[in-house]
């Protein structure tokens, strides 16, 4: 065919062939474009995989840069191996709050060293702000950092507080430069308050707290969750890619663990 490479004609074949006998994949992937298909049919493994992408794609508006660094960050993989860990009162007053939050966030992009501070972390996603709001995903406007409440004759400070157009509601986080621990929460539980208080407006739903670690231990984030009167949740960040093999390799085990 005139106008086509060799490479053009053997990925149009290879679309073909994988998609014309798909009843359901077909009419999803003419809903994005051919360079965003491309990036799916050269990265991912399976149908499911691919369903996910696509869908992510369209519902977010994905260019084919940000797409891309989703697959490589493993988004399917850690979609797959569990949600966030929530409290049951964000379950209560936000039903869908497990789907606008995640349960790890990937900061590759701020490029810190091995060792650095919540302060370095703060101005780093300030800095990166697209990025940051790519990552957390689609409906947060950013409000302020260092959002300043005063109560009493104090002043307090929110790291990062942001507005959900989704959920109707104020995202105060927390962000910390070492491992969760179960007093954490009672700073976060004190802003949430605050918030309500003073800032949310008579429209929109109470304010949910996000706690921003470099790392968790799931069993730990649990019991504290469980008893948590505020609506919170506890998401683990990391600075760098993650291995991709690693995650395939949990989902794996996981999937064949379900089926035994």
């Amino acid at each position: 065919m005139k106008g086509f490479s060799g490479s053009n004609l053997w990925r149009m074949r290879q679309f073909f062939s994988l998609y014309s006998q798909n009843e359901f994949l077909a009419p999803l992937v003419r809903e994005i474009g051919w360079s965003q298909n491309l990036s799916i049919l050269a990265r991912c493994k399976s149908d499911e995989e691919r369903e996910f992408y696509i869908k992510f794609t369209k519902e977010n508006q994905y260019s084919k840069r940000e797409l891309e660094r989703q697959i490589s960050a493993g988004l399917f993989e850690r979609t797959m191996l569990g949600g966030p860990k929530i409290s049951p009162l964000i379950k209560h007053s936000h039903p869908n709050a497990e789907q606008a939050f995640k349960d790890h966030y990937i900061f590759d992009f701020l490029n810190l060293s091995d060792s650095f501070s919540e302060n370095e972390l703060q101005k780093g996603l300030i800095r990166q702000m697209k990025d940051f709001i790519l990552e957390l995903g689609k409906d947060f406007l950013f409000f302020g950092e260092e959002y300043k409440l005063q109560v009493g004759n104090s002043d307090f400070y929110v790291d990062l507080l942001f507005y959900h157009r989704s959920l109707q509601c104020l995202v105060a986080f927390e962000l910390k430069a070492d491992q969760f621990k179960p007093e954490h929460l009672g700073q976060l539980n004190f802003y949430l308050e605050a918030l309500d208080r003073k800032v949310k407006k008579s429209h929109e739903n109470p304010s949910i707290g996000i706690l921003l670690c470099k790392d968790k231990d799931n069993e730990v984030v649990e019991y504290v969750l469980n008893r948590s009167l505020s609506p919170t949740m506890v998401a683990e960040y990391k600075t760098k890619l993650p291995d991709k093999n690693v995650l395939q390799q949990k989902l794996n085990e996981i999937l064949k663990g379900n089926d035994a």
